[in-house]
């Protein structure tokens, strides 16, 4: 590991515990749900209302994230994640934008004495979710639980 990522790793343990909490060592069923964004008011582009609600569920030997519309339609597959990387601190693929593709950053976490949460962030490939370096995600979120999931990947 190189002493970037250290420092990366170091900086998000220390800001995790001094919120009293930590990042959970996650596995796949921890993201299994259906997840919503937890914001307040969020407001969306067009591209981003596709990731307003999300259903994390298997897909194959991986796990995939579906698109759920506000009337608890399935929508498109917008990412999918090898399970093997599931204990990964932070997930890091790449999830649809629009036509194209892009930068996605997905993680899971449980302060303590609070509801666990996934957050998740799109971007270029420069954007970096848990460092100052690299560009401003395009789109980000925290998301909260809402239950099972219900619309699998095609």
């Amino acid at each position: 590991m190189s002493h970037r990522t250290h420092s990366i790793a170091a900086a998000m343990l220390g800001l995790a515990l001094s919120f009293g909490g930590n990042l959970a060592q996650a596995t796949t069923e921890q993201y299994y749900g259906r997840w919503t964004v937890s914001d307040d008011k969020p407001a969306y582009s067009s591209k981003g209302k596709l990731y307003k609600t999300i259903d994390v569920a298997p897909c194959g030997s991986d796990f995939c994230g579906v698109s759920v519309a506000d009337d608890n339609s399935c929508g498109k597959t917008l990412f999918r994640f090898f399970t093997t990387h599931a204990a990964d601190e932070e997930l890091t693929g790449h999830g649809l934008w629009g036509a194209t593709k892009k930068k996605l950053q997905m993680g899971y976490a449980k302060p303590d004495n609070e509801t666990p949460y996934v957050y998740m962030a799109i971007g270029s490939d420069e954007m970096d979710i848990t460092g100052r370096e690299g560009s401003i995600p395009t789109f980000q979120a925290n998301y909260k639980n809402l239950g099972a999931a219900t619309c699998m990947a095609e």
